[in-house]
């Protein structure tokens, strides 16, 4: 058994929530946490009966395909001892909406119970780097990654869910790495989903301005707790020819000395 799960008393049986948009695009970010979360001495399963968790639709006016989602997240994940999501937008929609959503569920009848059941799930779910640092009080999952990097906060992990240092001190203890602090930190990179459609001016004009400050730090590599955010920078960074890559949190986390990185 792993040092680090001894010494938290305990191995956890823990969920995954892939979310659609790993599960789409960047199914690697999935297989990191699993790998990171395994080596730490914990149990994963996948519900495969796991949909959306419906910010999508939320977010953009369409409630009622969202309200049904609310009730499939709770069936899949209501036994779990803990459900970890490398998302920090989904996690955001999941605890500030689910509530009344489950409310506004049950008031149209047929889920009778589901806003106790939201209320007893919530305090289990946890963005990635959040459980690792706050639910598990870590901040060396004994990884190895050489490269120069630098950390972009997201939205939601930063305003929403208050993950403050905790993705950072999860770096500073990754063996061999070199991290260099984002000027701007603070600053939105121009997404916020369907955002960056309906205001592509402004958000194109914040993507160059983060763009800048990333190029400015000299990384080989950005980090972000959301592939949302790194999509978008990730892009641009592309488009530019400048050579750096974008990198989610769970994979440099689940790298290990020899791992072809």
């Amino acid at each position: 058994m792993p040092r680090h799960a001894l010494r938290l008393g305990g191995i956890l049986q823990v969920a995954l929530f892939i979310t659609c948009y790993n599960d789409t695009l960047f199914p690697e970010c999935g297989k990191s946490v699993v790998r990171v979360l395994e080596r730490l001495g914990h149990t994963v399963e996948f519900p495969a009966g796991q949909t959306c968790c419906g910010q999508m639709h939320a977010n953009t006016g369409y409630r009622d395909e969202a309200l049904p989602l609310v009730a499939r997240f709770v069936e899949q994940f209501a036994h779990a001892e803990a459900v970890v999501i490398p998302s920090s937008s989904c996690v955001t929609t999941i605890r500030e909406q689910y509530p009344s959503m489950a409310t506004e569920l049950e008031e149209r009848g047929g889920h009778a119970g589901l806003s106790r059941a939201v209320h007893d799930l919530l305090p289990r779910v946890f963005e990635f780097s959040e459980f690792l640092t706050k639910r598990l009080g870590l901040a060396d999952v004994g990884a190895y990654y050489p490269h120069r990097v630098t950390y972009h906060a997201s939205c939601h992990g930063l305003r929403a869910l208050g993950l403050g240092d905790g993705p950072v001190d999860l770096l500073r203890a990754v063996g061999g790495i070199e991290l260099v602090t984002l000027p701007n930190v603070e600053r939105c990179c121009g997404f916020g989903g369907t955002f960056a459609v309906k205001n592509a001016a402004v958000s194109g004009a914040m993507l160059a301005e983060k763009v800048r400050d990333v190029q400015n730090t000299g990384a080989e590599i950005c980090c972000a707790c959301d592939n949302s955010c790194l999509m978008h920078i990730g892009g641009a960074l592309h488009r530019q020819s400048t050579g750096i890559r974008t990198v989610h949190l769970a994979e440099i986390l689940a790298a290990e000395e020899g791992d072809p990185v």
